[in-house]
């Protein structure tokens, strides 16, 4: 094993029992998929059955896309403890790699995104969702991907903000057209021709119709749009994080 490698293995072991120790936010990431699927997707079902296939292989690929955005961005809070109790800056004094710091963190969000993701998907396949395996994989993968990406820029804007109070309302700033224009809970092409034309300059809208057609199999230019997309929002996010643990003094 290198010496990055033990280094992130280090921090992501810390964290994850940091978080068994305090498991609530755990829990409430993953129950709030599954009330959306219980609950909210029965409304849909008509509707989404009107335009044409499985409600829930259209609706569960929205929830996994939610899932990582919204559970990954709210990641950085806990650094922002950290970073008030000295824990940072204990680690920082440490010859471990400032990047490892990040990369552990990724590892630990990455996995309870993992988890979440397989919960809500096995849930849909109870409830009727048609999806192939090798689709559920890619659709669970791009989710895993973008998580990481939001993530990682969670994690950077908790260092570079160092408040609870600033970093709030910047995510909810950004969440709400995230939600509105993504498609993620209602088809796009149900709002005004405007409104549709918006969206498609919303990357993350390419990420669900990616994900949702991986689940139906329909592998054409809408995947390369949103695997093209995934990867440079992960890119991105990363380079972001790792630059901020770099050069940020705590």
């Amino acid at each position: 094993m290198t010496t990055f490698a033990r280094e992130s293995f280090i921090v992501f072991n810390r964290q994850l029992r940091m978080n068994l120790r305090n498991p609530a936010w755990v829990i409430i990431g993953m129950l709030q998929p599954v009330l959306y699927l219980l609950l909210f997707g029965p409304l849909l079902k008509p509707l989404v059955e009107q335009l044409g296939g499985n409600a829930y292989t259209w609706f569960v690929p929205g929830m996994l896309v939610q899932l990582g955005i919204f559970g990954a961005f709210f990641a950085g809070f806990s650094l922002i403890g950290e970073w008030r109790e000295g824990v940072i800056e204990a680690e920082r004094v440490t010859p471990a790699h400032r990047s490892a710091l990040l990369a552990g963190r990724l590892l630990r969000d990455l996995l309870q995104l993992f988890v979440q993701a397989v919960i809500l998907v096995a849930l849909g396949l109870v409830l009727g969702m048609d999806a192939s395996a090798p689709g559920i994989a890619l659709g669970v993968l791009l989710t895993l991907l973008l998580g990481g990406s939001c993530a990682a820029a969670s994690n950077a804007l908790a260092l570079t903000t160092k408040s609870e109070d600033v970093m709030a309302p910047v995510i909810n700033v950004v969440m709400m057209p995230v939600l509105l224009l993504s498609g993620i809970l209602l088809p796009m092409s149900l709002g005004a021709g405007w409104l549709e034309r918006l969206s498609d300059f919303m990357p993350i809208k390419h990420v669900v119709d990616a994900v949702r057609s991986s689940f139906f199999g329909d592998f054409d230019t809408s995947m390369l749009w949103g695997v093209g997309w995934t990867v440079a929002l992960f890119a991105l996010a990363v380079w972001w994080g790792t630059a901020v643990f770099q050069k940020e003094n705590a």
